[in-house]
């Protein structure tokens, strides 16, 4: 009966919206129509007013312009009458020309002929050989002495540029003075007034067309997406256009309807045009959004009359399996409450009881591990479900603030992906160790199953930085920290094996000159802080070309690679050197002393030789300088 209720009623519903959407597709058309029937006249109606206000404003231009050239014509023509003995010579003409701030200056006698000019290949020309010039002549016979012509802008004779003409007759004689002059500015303005220009400052919407038709010829004059396109089609014809004064539909060149509004302005046909398909498809949406009203309207009409006929253990079983659902993808808060008999109230306390010992268990579990006092924690998800399990201390070592543990634990791809971001760079020479943060070390033991992960996590920060100290101090000289020399001979041997063919190195061998005396005169801490300061010196040097260490007491040794020649190596030493020049120790209040250094270096010529030859070698170098003048440093030669 219950189902039987509500077939028959969605079904009477479903139909009367299928009525209401039918009639209201209808009204909504004729309204899309009319309201862009009237954006089609809005628009018609600017350019109407654009093209009225540019043409009014190439008139005044045009008259201004022209009582300007003229002005200037005459002023030309009292110039050169006042000096009629004086013949003008192509630069004076053209002087006279930038005077009067005009492109060109002539002068045409009483024969028409061009007698002078500011541009010499016009001189000579016969203005009744063209038609652009033949008006001119009008003025040499007209008997007034203020006769005057001013020409429209055309191409002129003589070099076939558009150029602007004004002639006036002389009063001194008979001729005329002619100035041209480059029409600029009314071609600019000109240009304003054309329909791409006109169209290029109207927006158009989506799929929109403007257009222009010449009433006589029936040719397309502009368009809003330019002329280089076929006009071929219905919507472009003007037979078709004229009756399309109150909107109507005619094809383009695809076969598809254009809805064309079209109105006459003096001889052309001014159109606007849109696909009925973009008509349209504001119509399909508004349709859609009243029928999503409508579906909304009969599910809430159909789920109100199911209710009245669904029984109240129907929405308690519901309940029930959506807080379990929600336990099951880990949201352990969720507390299942369902009331409206006893049997679901005793199913619901079994099911929340049976949640708190599970979360009981884990709070257990780390409390122990607190009490432990050892820096432990455990982690454990299974695929399929969003949370995670976690112990209290795991956010502490992985470096968590509170919000993005929080994060973290309720989703569990994301903590499987930030737990890969870490166990992906372990730690050189170190199993399953990981850095996280600056200075912080974990221990990560990861145990997969087909269900999902269990993880332990351990801080080894202690370990690891013991580890290292002791690695420091091993290899490192306590009271310079330069390399001991065990340790400078590994790499240097290395850096001798890993040597390319051309590449020259050379072991140096250094004593400090004088030092027993600074010792005796100063005492130790001065002894010290003067070794100080030389090993600090041989850390200044370039660290891709210097290797140091300390041998002894005040015996040092450096290794020079990455080098090209010899003088490479020369070069690299005697920058050594400046920098001892340039640093003086502080030896008292009143004593300073620049280190003074004994070296011996041998090179590495490219065959094989171990670290300990090359020292070996240096060393004799260092005895030859300590023996003949110390302070300077010499290359061991070969007997």
């Amino acid at each position: 009966m219950q189902n039987t209720f509500i077939k028959y009623t969605v079904f009477i519903i479903t139909s009367a919206i299928c009525v209401i959407l039918f009639i209201n597709f209808l009204f909504n058309r004729h309204l899309l129509e009319a309201q862009q029937f009237d954006s089609f006249n809005a628009k018609t109606e600017q350019m109407i007013h654009t093209l009225e206000n540019n043409q009014m404003e190439l008139n005044l231009l045009k008259e201004s312009l022209d009582e300007d050239y003229l002005t200037r014509a005459k002023a030309a023509a009292y110039v050169i009458d006042k000096q009629q003995d004086i013949s003008m010579n192509v630069e004076q003409m053209q002087y006279l020309a930038d005077l009067l701030n005009v492109d060109e200056l002539h002068i045409i006698d009483e024969k028409g002929i061009i007698v002078s000019a500011s541009v010499s290949k016009y001189i000579g020309i016969n203005m009744a050989d063209h038609e652009q010039t033949r008006p001119f002549l009008e003025l040499l016979g007209h008997g007034q002495e203020d006769a005057y012509l001013i020409q429209e802008a055309q191409p002129n004779a003589a070099e076939n540029k558009i150029m602007q003409y004004v002639g006036v007759a002389r009063k001194s004689q008979v001729g005329v003075v002619q100035v041209g002059f480059t029409p600029t500015r009314q071609i600019e303005a000109q240009s304003r007034n054309t329909y791409d220009y006109i169209f290029s400052k109207f927006p158009t919407d989506i799929g929109e067309e403007l257009f222009v038709i010449d009433s006589s010829t029936t040719d397309v004059l502009g368009h809003s997406t330019g002329l280089e396109q076929d006009f071929s089609a219905d919507c472009y014809q003007l037979s078709l256009l004229q009756d399309c004064t109150q909107g109507a539909y005619r094809k383009n060149h695809m076969g598809k309807a254009m809805y064309v509004v079209s109105r006459q302005y003096e001889d052309v046909l001014l159109c606007a045009a849109l696909p009925q398909s973009i008509l349209l498809e504001k119509l399909w949406k508004n349709t859609a959004i009243t029928f999503v009203y409508l579906l909304i309207v009969e599910i809430v009409i159909i789920l109100l009359l199911n209710y009245l006929v669904k029984q109240k253990v129907i929405n308690g079983i519901h309940n029930i399996l959506g807080n379990l659902e929600s336990i099951t993808n880990g949201n352990l808060d969720t507390k299942v409450a369902v009331c409206g008999n006893r049997e679901f109230e005793e199913l619901s306390e079994g099911i929340n009881a049976m949640v708190k010992s599970i979360v009981d268990l884990s709070d257990r579990i780390s409390a122990i591990i607190d009490i432990s006092g050892i820096p432990l924690a455990a982690f454990e998800y299974e695929r399929g479900i969003n949370h995670v399990f976690v112990t209290s201390g795991l956010s502490g070592l992985l470096g968590l603030s509170e919000n993005k543990a929080a994060e973290l634990y309720k989703d569990c791809v994301l903590f499987e992906q930030y737990i890969h971001s870490i166990t992906c760079n372990p730690i050189k020479g170190e199993e399953d160790i990981y850095q996280v943060g600056e200075n912080n070390y974990i221990h990560i033991y990861l145990s997969e199953s087909s269900d999902g992960y269990l993880g332990v996590l351990t801080d080894v920060t202690k370990d690891i930085q013991q580890k290292r100290q002791l690695h420091y101090e091993n290899i490192h000289d306590p009271l310079t920290g330069l390399y001991k020399l065990d340790h400078f001979k590994k790499l240097s041997e290395e850096i001798l094996e890993k040597m390319n063919l051309g590449e020259t190195a050379a072991a140096v061998m250094i004593d400090l000159d004088y030092f027993k005396s600074i010792n005796d005169t100063y005492g130790h801490d001065v002894g010290d802080h003067y070794l100080k300061k030389f090993s600090d010196i041989m850390k200044s040097m370039p660290k891709e070309h210097f290797l140091s260490a300390r041998r002894s007491g005040d015996e040092f040794c450096m290794m020079i690679f990455n080098c090209n020649d010899r003088e490479q190596i020369i070069a690299l030493l005697d920058l050594f050197y400046q920098a001892l020049r340039e640093n003086e120790v502080v030896l008292s209040d009143t004593k300073t002393k620049v280190i003074s250094a004994s070296c011996g270096f041998a090179t590495a010529d490219g065959t094989h030789i171990s670290i300990a030859e090359l020292l070996s070698h240096a060393d004799q170098a260092l005895y030859e300088v300590k023996r003949d003048i110390k302070g300077t440093y010499r290359e061991y030669q070969k007997i």
